[in-house]
């Protein structure tokens, strides 16, 4: 069985580029690390990402919008925005179906000193129970955001605040959004082509694209 704990504390502790508040284990080299797991997708908790890193940005910015409440992080990887919520009070808890990052985020917000608690599992056909749905570049793939997409506006229909963070992705709705804020972050040049991404904070409204 593998051991999560030790591939993820075999990288250090770093400050977050637009979250400095936080520090996450990040990977040196994603696309090495990515090469030795044999995984088809990438090691998403090994570095934080432009959605995520945006939205727990603004989390930190504006702690009323979690502060006190329930808070589900869909699709959390290194836990970024899952320990930003933590931070202004929120309780949380954590999804992914990977269990590295699932053990990224414990470990992540154990040494941020907040609690998470963490969730294993696809949750996209069941309805969530909670107060703030957060969720950080989750609309990448096309057949991802066809499953994301429904779950996101079935929250928003029960009454939860559904919070977006993303960095142009190709199948990001463009209607039944509001923009919220925009950030120039800090990515990669190896795994987006570019050093820096423009990426946006959204909240899900009623309606949107089919």
């Amino acid at each position: 069985m593998p051991d999560h704990a030790a591939l993820v504390t075999a990288h250090p502790l770093r400050p977050v580029p637009l979250v400095p508040e936080v520090a996450l284990h990040t990977a040196d080299d994603i696309t090495a690390l990515w090469e030795t797991t044999g995984h088809p997708d990438p090691p998403f908790w090994a570095f934080p990402w432009a959605g995520g890193q945006a939205l727990a940005r603004h989390l930190l910015d504006h702690p009323h919008l979690t502060a006190g409440r329930r808070v589900l992080d869909l699709a959390t990887g290194s836990g970024l925005v899952a320990i930003a919520a933590a931070r202004t009070g929120a309780t949380v808890t954590a999804n992914d179906v990977d269990p590295a990052a699932l053990a990224a985020t414990t470990l992540n917000a154990r040494a941020n000193r907040v609690t998470v608690h963490t969730r294993p599992g696809d949750l996209l056909d069941h309805d969530p129970d909670t107060d703030v749905l957060l969720a950080g570049d989750v609309f990448y793939d096309r057949d991802l955001t066809a499953r994301v997409l429904p779950f996101l506006r079935r929250a928003h229909a029960r009454g939860v605040e559904v919070l977006l963070g993303d960095p142009g992705r190709a199948h990001r709705p463009r209607t039944g959004l509001t923009l919220l804020a925009t950030h120039d972050v800090p990515v990669p040049h190896d795994l987006e082509g570019v050093t820096t991404r423009t990426t946006t904070v959204w909240r899900l409204d009623a309606g949107g694209d089919p």
